[in-house]
């Protein structure tokens, strides 16, 4: 079993793990300085397809963490790097904000509401009943589908909101068809990370702060897992859960240190 001492490159949650609510939790920007400063390999991951990696790096530099826009990694991304592997140069109709549909530009694909040979469904907060019946109907046509991520719902200053895995639903529920996910928890967001700065399983971690997408995918990653208790998982939300973290440790000050920090390995 790989050790903590001998991991090399490192992949990261953001929200719940590095920041709170705009705010940087306990040791995020000395961890994230001792990796730049150490020649550290490592991404921060988010499900979040809204953004492009430019507006989350200015967005945690204004929290005071510094992340270069080539240290983040999307579901947005994600889904790119997938698609253009599946087609190049394919078509797609999107669901979704900037953050998705530059990435897709980006990977060489061409929007179009004509046969496209992919829905993609992203996170937006412009959803429109237009945009889905558009949708529906070119699945039944022939269409692909793909989601970015599974999550049902979003944060907002007012409360929950539907997020991509509640409009992805309301597709499957009109045409029988269910999209193929690459965010968390499928491992295939981890594994094109891992592509992008050259890792490989054996010596690479994790560090997320939910059970049921950052640790089980980086298990089935092959990755070493570390779950903080600084989002929304306490040890109850643990127990329930059939697999374990390689580590729970309270947050990621824990890992601010060239030397062995106590931590609660099981």
């Amino acid at each position: 079993m790989t050790r903590r001492d001998e991991i090399e490159c490192w992949l990261t949650d953001m929200d719940g793990v590095q920041v709170h609510e705009n705010s940087p939790l306990p040791g995020a920007a000395e961890l994230l300085q001792q990796w730049s400063d150490a020649g550290t390999p490592f991404l921060v991951l988010t499900n979040n397809s809204i953004f492009t990696p430019r507006d989350l790096s200015a967005r945690l530099r204004a929290s005071g963490l510094n992340v270069p826009e080539e240290r983040i990694w999307t579901s947005a991304l994600a889904t790119a790097d997938f698609l253009k592997s599946q087609m190049p140069g394919g078509t797609a109709f999107v669901i979704g904000e900037v953050g998705l549909t530059t990435a897709l530009h980006e990977a060489g694909f061409i929007m179009t509401e004509t046969n496209p040979d992919y829905v993609v469904v992203g996170e937006t907060r412009n959803y429109s009943f237009e945009a889905i019946t558009k949708a529906i109907r070119l699945l039944l046509a022939g269409a692909r589908f793909i989601a970015t991520n599974p999550d049902a719902t979003g944060p907002s200053a007012d409360g929950p909101m539907p997020a991509t895995g509640a409009i992805a639903a309301l597709i499957s529920k009109a045409t029988g068809m269910e999209p193929y996910v690459v965010g968390k928890p499928n491992p295939m967001m981890f594994r094109s990370a891992m592509n992008k700065i050259g890792a490989h399983s054996e010596n690479t971690a994790m560090i997320g702060d939910r059970m049921d997408t950052d640790i089980v995918a980086g298990i089935e990653a092959g990755l070493y897992t570390l779950l903080v208790m600084t989002g929304i998982s306490d040890e109850a939300e643990v127990s329930r859960y059939p697999f374990r973290p390689d580590e729970i440790i309270s947050g990621v000050d824990k890992l601010v240190s060239l030397e062995p920090v106590e931590s609660d390995e099981i």
